[in-house]
C-alpha cells in the first residue's frame, strides 16, 4: 500500500490525533484488502494495536472515532462495547481551546503511572472484600463483582484506602507478594522504578467521574429548564477532580480554564489524557462570538508561541459522523 496522510488535528493536544491515525490506518488497510469488519470489531482491534507502543490506553477514543453520529453525543460503555445516543441541550456550544502545551503519552510515564495506580487500587479493594484480586484489573470490575452503586464504591474507597501515598513495600505487604512479583506480574515496563503510588486519590476520581458521566446523561435525557447550568457544574467538578485527585492538569490548563470561565463559559475542563492539550468549554450560543474574541485576546495574543498556533487552537464544535471511506463514483 502507498498512502498519503493529511490531517488537521493538532498533535499531542488531547484530541485523539494518535487514535484518529490508528483508526484511519485500520479502515484503509481493510478497504485495500477487500475485507470488512463491524465498527465494534474495528474499534476493539485499533484499541489493542495502540498498546504496542507502550501506552496502557483505554478504548474510548477509538470507539467514538467509528461509532460517532452527527447531531448526538454518545455514552460509550465497555464489556461489551456499546454506544447510546445522548441528545445535548440546545442553546450551548462546546468550544475547544488548545493550551499549546504538548503531551506525548508514549514518551512519558505519567499516563501509565495513573493506569497502574488504578490497577493497584483495584487489587487492594478486591482483596479487602474477599474477591479474587489476582484476576481483577479495573476499578469497574470491583464494582461489578460487588454489585454496588458508584456512590457505595466511593464509601468503600474511604473505608479501605488511605490518602497517604503507598510505598511498593506497603503494597506488597497488603497483597502478600514480593517486590519481584509486583514488578513482573502487575507493573508495566515503564513504571518498574516508581516507588510510591496514590491509590485513594485515583480511585476516588475514577468512581466520582463515572458518576458524573451518568448524571450528565440523566440531565440530558430529562432536559430540565436549567440543564445547561447543571451540565456546566458537572464539567467544573470534573476539572477540579482531574486537577486535585487525578493530578493530570498543568499550570497552562489551569490558566486557560480560569480564562474560559471568566469570559462566559458555564463549564470548562481538560479533555484527553491531560498534562497539556486542550480544554472543552460549554458556552451559551448567544455569548459565543464574544467568548472566542476574549479568550483569543487573553490567552493566545499574550504569547508569541501561542499566537503562531492560534488559528488551529480555538474553535466551536458539535458532534459529527465517525470514520468514513470516500470512494470515487
Amino acid at each position: 500500500m502507498n498512502c498519503l496522510l493529511d490531517g488537521t488535528i493538532p498533535p499531542s493536544s488531547g484530541l485523539s490525533s494518535s487514535s484518529a491515525l490508528v483508526c484511519c490506518a485500520g479502515l484503509v488497510t481493510l478497504r485495500a484488502n477487500g475485507k470488512t469488519l463491524s465498527k465494534m470489531e474495528l474499534a476493539e482491534i485499533c484499541t489493542k494495536s495502540e498498546r504496542y507502543i507502550g501506552t496502557e490506553g483505554g478504548g474510548m477514543d477509538q470507539s467514538i472515532s467509528f461509532l460517532a453520529e452527527g447531531g448526538t453525543a454518545k455514552l460509550i460503555e465497555f464489556s461489551p462495547l456499546r454506544a447510546t445516543d445522548v441528545k445535548l441541550p440546545s442553546g450551548a456550544a462546546f468550544v475547544i481551546a488548545n493550551s499549546c502545551v504538548e503531551m506525548n503519552k508514549a514518551a512519558t510515564s505519567h499516563y501509565n503511572i495513573r493506569v497502574m495506580e488504578c490497577r493497584l487500587a483495584t487489587k487492594l479493594l478486591s482483596k479487602s472484600k474477599g474477591l479474587d484480586w489476582k484476576t481483577m484489573l479495573r476499578l469497574h470490575d470491583v464494582q461489578t463483582k460487588l454489585g454496588v452503586s458508584l456512590e457505595e464504591m466511593l464509601t468503600i474507597v474511604e473505608e479501605v484506602l488511605h490518602p497517604e501515598p503507598y510505598s511498593t513495600e506497603e503494597i506488597c505487604k497488603c497483597l502478600g507478594i514480593s517486590l519481584e512479583e509486583l514488578r513482573s506480574q502487575i507493573l508495566s515496563q515503564n513504571t518498574q522504578d516508581v516507588s510510591t503510588f496514590k491509590l485513594y486519590q485515583r480511585a476516588k476520581h475514577v468512581y466520582s467521574e463515572a458518576a458524573r458521566v451518568l448524571e450528565f446523561k440523566k440531565i440530558c435525557n430529562e432536559a430540565p429548564a436549567n440543564a445547561i447550568q447543571l451540565l456546566g457544574e458537572l464539567m467544573n467538578q470534573s476539572y477540579i477532580s482531574c486537577r486535585e485527585m487525578y493530578e493530570c492538569s498543568c499550570p497552562e490548563l489551569d490558566r486557560l480554564v480560569d480564562i474560559c470561565l471568566q469570559f462566559g463559559a458555564i463549564g470548562s475542563r481538560l479533555t484527553g489524557a491531560g498534562w497539556g492539550g486542550c480544554t472543552v468549554s460549554m458556552v451559551p450560543t448567544d455569548k459565543l462570538n464574544t467568548f472566542l474574541k476574549n479568550v483569543r485576546k487573553a490567552y493566545y495574543q499574550t504569547d508569541v508561541q501561542r499566537l503562531a498556533l492560534e488559528n488551529n487552537s480555538l474553535f466551536a464544535t458539535k458532534p459529527g459522523r465517525g470514520a468514513l471511506v470516500f470512494v470515487e463514483a
